[in-house]
């Protein structure tokens, strides 16, 4: 059983500690937050320990520790966990450069520790069939395809937008990590990248209470178009954008010699995948039983699956049985590449190449993912 801490008790730490009990070999017995009040909130809600910072680091009994703080804060937050000799989780994105993931790595090496990271999404039940018709060979080979994540923004429904407009946020580094870690494990690394970006307007009112009517900087782009050169030949579109009020893109399609894949919102686990032809005939794809595909939440009315911590408890497992994880500091400093990348390209008006790759992780069938819970 890994003992394990979480570090930031913002609005993620929530579905850490409510989704954690369903896996096996881990269990959350601290909490720790730079404000006090917020982690001795979080301890009360879920019934385990607060601590201050240092505190949970020096714990005897954690032996992995979540760090859910702000993107900015990621890579310090890591840092020090590793140098207090334990293993670390970090919410995407990972870190905000290459430098920072490369000295994580050699720490990591250093202290035999390891590092991982979310987005753990396309472990889900959806995702994992996709990977496995591509394996299988039904749409031939993947030569292109588009992903799409558009809407208008997170001043309307988060209570402290701030950071989601800073540089290390907006929609490329908030919600590009499940869009690029999916396709990486779909159809393998991105070798360049070409982008344009820009943002509608400087300055954003937050909606949401309860700062209803503050007026925040907008200081990174907020409307990014890219396109992917990936290792296998494949070049696929990816558009992410908080400039967007409505639209009708779907959230991925993969283009095949044989066929086409249609692919649900891999910021969840589950959802609706179907399949094509050479005939051109759309029809469901038929998924088998997998235990992170089973909707457990509802979502605005529909019902999805969520099962954050799943990476978690995979690498938690991982280390019980000496094995790589997947939700691993490669994968992970290979999706910052990629999204930083395009946000150079956006900037210079350059195709950048690539100086990082990484291996597809594996995947993660029904039986394996059952072996995991609880």
């Amino acid at each position: 059983m890994q003992g394990v801490g979480i570090i930031g008790c913002g609005n993620i730490s929530a579905a850490y500690l409510r989704l954690a009990p369903l896996f096996k070999g881990l269990e959350i017995r601290a909490v720790a937050d730079v404000n006090p009040a917020a982690a001795q909130a979080r301890a009360t809600e879920y019934g385990v320990r607060a601590e201050t910072v240092a505190g949970l680091l020096a714990a005897p009994d954690i032996d992995m520790v979540v760090n859910l703080t702000i993107p900015d804060a990621h890579f310090a937050v890591t840092k020090s966990i590793l140098q207090a000799g334990k293993h670390a989780y970090s919410e995407k994105p990972m870190v905000l450069s290459l430098a920072e993931g490369e000295e994580l790595r050699a720490l990591a090496a250093a202290k035999g520790l390891r590092v991982g990271s979310a987005p753990d999404t396309f472990l889900g039940g959806a995702h994992q069939a996709a990977r496995a018709a591509i394996d299988a060979g039904r749409i031939g080979t993947v030569v292109a395809g588009t992903a799409h994540v558009m809407s208008h923004g997170m001043e309307h429904w988060h209570p402290n937008p701030d950071f989601f407009f800073l540089p290390g946020g907006g929609p490329m580094l908030d919600l590009g990590p499940y869009y690029v870690t999916n396709l990486i494990q779909l159809i393998g690394p991105v070798v360049r990248v070409a982008a344009l970006t820009s943002m509608a307007t400087p300055t954003r009112t937050i909606s949401s209470e309860p700062r209803k009517g503050d007026v925040i900087p907008v200081r990174t782009p907020t409307n990014i178009h890219a396109l992917l050169s990936f290792a296998s030949g494949a070049t696929i579109t990816l558009s992410t954008s908080w400039d967007v009020w409505a639209h009708r893109h779907g959230n991925m399609e993969l283009y095949g010699t044989e066929g086409t894949l249609f692919l649900p919102d891999p910021n969840w686990f589950s959802g609706k995948v179907e399949i094509a032809g050479r005939d051109g005939k759309i029809e469901e794809l038929v998924q088998p039983d997998h235990p992170l595909g089973v909707p457990n939440q509802d979502n605005h009315g529909v019902m999805k699956a969520n099962y954050r911590t799943a990476g978690l408890a995979e690498m938690a497992a991982a280390i019980n049985e000496g094995r790589p994880h997947r939700c691993a500091l490669d994968l992970a400093l290979h999706a910052v590449d990629v999204m930083t990348a395009i946000l150079r390209s956006g900037e210079t008006g350059q195709m950048v190449t690539l100086t990082t790759s990484c291996a597809r992780p594996d995947a993660l069938p029904p039986a394996a993912a059952q072996a995991l819970m609880a």
